[in-house]
């Protein structure tokens, strides 16, 4: 089959190159670019100037959104987001397409529309592990914590299972995320990997702080499923007066808010502080990334870019990346205490992490 046959159309309800889910759109855009093989792209905004991105406006179903019930329902929310954002690609594909590609939760409609259509293959990017095993970590977070809901909830599952079911091809960003399909039965000829790769932006700085403060970094959703509530209590029982947490990132729920307010009240050596997450970076010690389930995660990969050392989960895919007492260290989902220790760890031997292409 020759190259124009093979010509994608590609569509994820994310901004391009924004955020984790609009990373991943912008290297699945940019791959099938360097191939010489994208057709046209949809998304909620494009690369500046790009002739091949078409914009799908989110403010419509956004402001629908906002209206009580759906602003307290954050799996409802996200699956009325998605969806509808699926429905008006589906609208606009309208002629003969070799290859969709979809992301998934946010792609059934499509599919079947560009089956309709006689689309050769349809490829779907698992942003997350196999949704089973996000909705099982979910419910653990929720069990523990009692926040805030789900962003994910039975109507996205069910979308999604029928989703994996129709793709021809599932894009999968880890060992991680394999293993969870295979787990779950999905053929492993079905799987490719997907390697992405941070903004170069991110790298070392010239010079970190030298004046005794052990700076510990978070930066992403302030959520219950990040396990930003596990980071603060692991935190909370670090006993140096010097230490100090600083988390990069928006709320995700009103609940989350609260909880960590009270945090901010009890400790005054936690501090928010929301923005562009890279000086941040460069002043830090060690990142925490303490989710109960990441699929990739660019955060920590972006840490360790700037030669910070990192602390993940086993459910962080991006953990195939660090070396045990070099680059950071991986502790078991959900566990302050496997936290605290590698803090304390790293106060009394701090790791130098190489920067990126060093020997």
């Amino acid at each position: 089959m020759n190259a124009p046959a093979r010509m994608k159309t590609i569509a994820c309800n994310a901004p391009y190159g924004r955020g984790g889910l609009g990373q991943h759109l912008r290297q699945v855009v940019e791959d099938a670019r360097a191939e010489g093989l994208l057709r046209t792209y949809y998304a909620h905004t494009a690369k500046p100037g790009d002739a091949a991105g078409t914009v799908i406006d989110p403010a419509p179903y956004r402001r629908l959104a906002r209206y009580t019930p759906l602003r307290f329902r954050a799996g409802w929310r996200n699956y009325l987001i998605g969806d509808l954002f699926d429905r008006a690609v589906a609208r606009r594909l309208g002629e003969p397409l070799p290859v969709f590609v979809g992301f998934g939760g946010k792609a059934l409609h499509s599919f079947r529309r560009a089956r309709a259509l006689g689309a050769e293959r349809l490829e779907l990017v698992a942003a997350n592990s196999h949704v089973d095993n996000v909705a099982r970590l979910h419910a653990e977070a929720i069990r523990r914590y009692g926040l805030e809901e789900s962003w994910l909830n039975e109507a996205q599952c069910r979308k999604t299972r029928a989703e994996y079911a129709m793709a021809d091809v599932i894009h999968v960003a880890s060992e991680y995320t394999r293993r969870s399909f295979l787990e779950a039965g999905v053929p492993e000829a079905r799987l490719r990997r997907i390697h992405y790769a941070v903004d170069p932006r991110f790298g070392p700085p010239t010079e970190r702080p030298d004046d005794g403060v052990f700076r510990i970094v978070y930066t992403g959703s302030v959520s219950v499923m990040k396990g930003v509530p596990v980071l603060l209590d692991a935190f909370a029982r670090l006993p140096d007066a010097r230490a100090e947490l600083t988390l990069v990132g928006g709320m995700a729920s009103r609940g989350m808010r609260r909880y960590v307010e009270a945090a901010l009240a009890r400790d005054p050596r936690i501090r928010l502080a929301p923005g562009d997450p890279l000086p941040h970076l460069h002043r830090a010690d060690v990142y925490v990334h303490p989710t109960f389930e990441d699929g990739f995660a660019y955060a920590p990969m972006e840490a360790l870019a700037c030669g910070v050392p990192v602390v993940v989960t086993e459910d962080t895919g991006m953990k195939e990346h660090v070396d045990d007492g070099t680059t950071g260290y991986v502790v078991p989902t959900g566990d302050a205490a496997a936290i605290t220790e590698r803090l304390e760890h790293l106060r009394r031997h701090p790791l130098h992490v190489p920067a990126p292409g060093a020997p």
